[in-house]
Formats: C-alpha cells, structure tokens, sequence
C-alpha cells in the first residue's frame, strides 16, 4: 500500500496536468497511470471490461449494445483526486471495447456537491469518450443551483429517442417537494443536506406530476409493441425510504409504462447489482464508479444477487461500470463489469423466468 501510492504521489503533477487540457493522446496517459496505482502495488486488476458470452440467444437476435458509467461523484481535483482517476478508468474502459458500443449512459451523480467545477470537470473528461454520450442527471448534479449548470452543459434533464427499434426515455426521478425555503437554507446547505444518505429532514424522491404528464404525452406516440427502456436516477419501485432508494410516485410511473409489451428501466444511485421484476417491467441497477453502497436493511429485490461486502484496502473493489446487450425481442442482459472480482451478466431469460432459469453465478465466499 505505501508504495503504491508513493508512486502514485511522485506522478501526481503529470496527471493533473493530463486532466487539465485532456486531448485524445494526454487522456490516455492519464487513464493509464489510473491502472498503474493498482498495478505499482503488485496486483493486477482483471479489465473491468472481460469478454461475456451470450449463452441463450446467436448472435443474429442482438440488435445493438450499449455501455454506462455511473455516479462518479467528484470533487474538484485539488480536493479529491481518487474519484477522478475512477473515471478516467471507466472512459479507458469503453474506449478499449472492440467493436464500440452504439452509445454510452452516464447515469447521474457526476458531481459530488454540484458545484460548476465539478461538473465542468466532469465534461471535460466524458469528451474523452470515443461514443456519444446520452446524460442522466443525479440529485448531487442538481440541488446547489437546480440543475442550472447541469443543463448548460448538458442540455434538457427529461428527453427521449429512437434507436434501431427501441424507444428510449431518460427521467429525472430526484425531484423532490421544496423543504428548504421556509427554513432558510443556503444553496449549500441545501445540497449538503441532499447528499446525505440518510437526510432526516429530506422528502423522498419522485418523477412528479408535471414529468408524469409529460411522459405519458411522449408514449402517447408509440406503438404498445414498440420495446421502451427508461434510464432513471432513482429506482423506479420502492426499496428503502430511509436512505431514499426509492421513487414516491413509482406505481404511477409503473402504471403508464405497462400498456407496453416489453419494458426495462436502468437506474442508478444504489451503486450495487440490483435486480428486479413487475410485471412486464424488468430493473437493472448500475454500479457507482466511487463507491458502493452496502444493501439496504429491508426491501431488497428477490432477484437481486447481492455483491459481497467491498474491500476496504482496495479503491476499486465493489466498483466498475457495464454494458448492455439489447436484442430484437427489446429485452436485454446486463453485464456488471466489476473492477477488481469477476464481470456478472443479468440475462432477460433470468428476470423474465423470475429467477428459475439462467441464475447469475453468486460469490462463494459470501460476507454481506
């Protein structure tokens, strides 16, 4: 451990450099001394991105693969530079991947308090990436200006598109009802309060009324054979109120979503594997690439397999990033690409038996 991050000290005004103007050649230095601080202490991490194999269905019936990275979190560098070396991981990952995936999610959180230099930060790395990018906005993006400068960089934080099949709705499910102005709360101090995971005086979540409507205008035009996968910050069912993974309003979300044949909602904001099954609504969580979270008390999924507890003396461990295989069906398999344990793939065939068929391997060594 000490020498690992002796060495990793001794390079640290290259890097910051490196991410600074961060060009195509210089990213790639620097991602690179990213896997040299693992690798200086004489481990070698497997590649989060290993090669999965589709077992139950050819290769003719996938239509298209997509990869995410999720909730990363910064700081501003000179803060916090262990995050930012995450990402820059998780970009070497998707730029590494043969043949490119049609597009990547980021799925929320990018910044830790909000703050314009961490989101701008943020950018600047995910230009890095060599797919385009769609964007999901997290309540860490969002609750120190109310998304301003999340949407100057970014653009609109509910939208929706079409590809090769699919009809695809990107929500933002972190609003919650206004707690701060009778009080008097500072931008700041609301943020802060927004970032606990257990906020005593915070609201839950929900997509609200305005977006519902919104939504319910925008599948108005598709076909009920049409497949719709979602992307939402915060799980759209209800897992645990107390650390809000959970959406307030999920059974209305769920209600206009289930006139379609095949639907599928990816979230962040759990930072583990989840997964779940409602209906005809398949659930896929997406690992963090800061940290994961241990599993809730109460109100895990039946069909989730649950990740062992991380190592402490391993910045990676219990984190990674991922990539989707949608087939023409519009179901899809998961694949938890995760850093330092062995990638897991989620197949359609697992939720849509409820578990009876094509069971993801667990953890032997199981220590929740």
């Amino acid at each position: 451990m000490k020498d690992r991050f002796e060495k990793y000290l001794a390079e640290r005004e290259t890097y910051l450099g490196k991410v600074v103007r961060l060009g195509r050649r210089d990213f790639m230095q620097a991602a690179g001394m990213a896997a040299a601080v693992a690798a200086a202490s004489g481990k070698v991490l497997p590649h989060s991105f290993q090669p999965v194999d589709v077992v139950h269905a050819d290769d003719a019936e996938k239509s298209f693969r997509f990869a995410y990275i999720s909730d990363s979190h910064l700081y501003e560098k000179k803060l916090n530079e262990r995050f930012v070396r995450a990402i820059l991981k998780a970009v070497d990952d998707v730029n590494a991947l043969d043949p490119q995936p049609d597009f990547v999610l980021y799925g929320g959180d990018l910044a830790q308090l909000g703050q314009p230099g961490e989101l701008a930060e943020g950018a600047q790395i995910l230009k890095a990436l060599k797919p385009p990018v769609r964007m999901m906005v997290g309540e860490h993006d969002w609750y120190l200006d109310m998304g301003a400068k999340w949407r100057e960089l970014f653009g609109q934080d509910r939208y929706s598109f079409d590809h090769k099949g699919v009809h695809f709705v990107v929500l933002n499910s972190v609003i919650v009802e206004d707690y701060w102005t009778l009080p008097k709360l500072t931008p700041m101090q609301r943020m802060l309060a927004m970032a606990q995971l257990d906020n005593p005086n915070g609201r839950p979540f929900t997509v609200g009324d305005a977006q519902r409507d919104w939504l319910k205008n925008d599948l108005a035009k598709v076909k009920p054979e049409t497949p719709v996968i979602v992307f939402s910050h915060s799980p759209l069912y209800k897992i645990y109120k107390a650390w809000n993974f959970w959406t307030d309003d999920a059974e209305e979300v769920q209600k206009i979503l289930a006139p379609f044949k095949t639907v599928t909602v990816i979230h962040g904001h759990t930072h583990q594997m989840l997964s779940n099954r409602i209906g005809n609504i398949h659930f896929h969580g997406m690992l963090s690439t800061a940290w994961p979270w241990p599993y809730a008390p109460q109100g895990l999924p039946k069909l989730t397999v649950r990740m062992n507890r991380s190592d402490p003396f391993d910045e990676f461990d219990g984190c990674g990033d991922g990539t989707v295989d949608v087939f023409k069906t519009g179901r899809l398999d998961k694949n938890y690409n995760l850093w330092s344990r062995n990638p897991v793939r989620v197949s359609a065939a697992y939720l849509g038996s409820d578990g009876a068929a094509d069971a993801p391997a667990k953890e032997t060594d199981v220590n929740y």
